[in-house]
């Protein structure tokens, strides 16, 4: 949050806080901050399904401190539809502008249209988008919901078991988490210490693909994506904290069908790759061995 206010200047719209991983941000400093500014909050909550802020669910019917919270069903997060997503919010009027804006910014759906006691006449009111959930999709969502609870124990379970085997480690960091906080443990993000180490990230994840281990980084930064670079030149855009943890970031297997044995293979090769690859002290001339 201190971060955020420093940035703060009379362009600023909205703050944007993004749940990484599935820890939930500091929202009540967030919302404290919004409220002084008198900007709005929306959510990136892609990989929060499952996540809780102090007792409740982000983006649930007491979340009133956010303007809107965006979820993603896509294919690989904690509940998925296969694509699509979800905006949750507590204000009326805006819901009703989100809904004519998913639908070609048309005031009324087929089902208010041709429904008993509807009628065929609607306006286009706005210049909209086709972004609505399909109701199979919406169907197999329903369905994901009531197995949420379980993929999320199954992912902590999990996460505690990475946490156990690798807190040893020194030349790695372990993802955070914080008592105000239900961890959905979307991802398992490690930060190597490069300094401690003779290869590099990349390196790291083709030892791991070596030991038929698949791994990925979350996420490549913004400035260096070949769009995007032209708008890294000014200094507000180049995103020094990214660019500084991306070299060291690996992101370790984690979903709910893993199997105990699988996870404790992957933190033994893990440990194994370290050890191979740690950097040994150089011993001073003279001293005793």
């Amino acid at each position: 949050p201190d971060s955020i206010a420093r940035r703060i200047t009379s362009r600023t719209r909205a703050i944007l806080p993004v749940h990484l991983g599935g820890l939930a941000c500091d929202m009540e400093a967030i919302w404290a901050l919004a409220r002084r500014h008198g900007i709005f909050v929306v959510e990136d909550a892609a990989h929060a399904a499952g996540t809780c802020f102090r007792g409740a669910h982000v983006g649930s019917a007491c979340w009133d401190g956010s303007d809107a919270v965006a979820f993603s069903f896509y294919a690989n997060k904690n509940l998925t539809t296969g694509e699509g997503g979800m905006l949750t919010t507590n204000r009326d009027e805006l819901a009703e502008r989100i809904r004519i804006l998913t639908l070609h910014g048309i005031s009324k759906d087929a089902w208010n249209r041709y429904a008993e006691g509807g009628d065929w006449f609607y306006q286009v009111v706005e210049c909209g988008f086709k972004y609505n959930l399909s109701d199979i999709q919406s169907a197999i969502g329903i369905h994901q919901l009531r197995k949420l609870e379980g993929f999320v124990t199954a992912r902590t379970a999990y996460a505690e078991l990475y946490n156990q085997t690798l807190g040893d480690v020194q030349e790695l960091e372990l993802p955070p988490n914080h008592e105000y906080c239900r961890h959905s443990w979307h991802l398992y993000i490690v930060r190597l210490r490069l300094e401690s180490l003779e290869i590099d990230r990349n390196e790291f994840i083709r030892e791991l693909r070596r030991r038929g281990i698949g791994a990925s980084v979350h996420f490549i930064p913004i400035p260096l994506h070949p769009y995007f670079a032209p708008y890294a030149a000014s200094p507000w855009n180049q995103c020094p904290r990214a660019l500084a943890l991306y070299p060291r970031l690996v992101s370790l297997p984690l979903y709910p069908a893993m199997t105990p044995e699988q996870v404790g293979y992957v933190a033994g090769t893990v440990k194994d790759i370290v050890r191979v690859f740690r950097k040994v002290k150089a011993i001073a001339a003279g001293a005793g061995v």
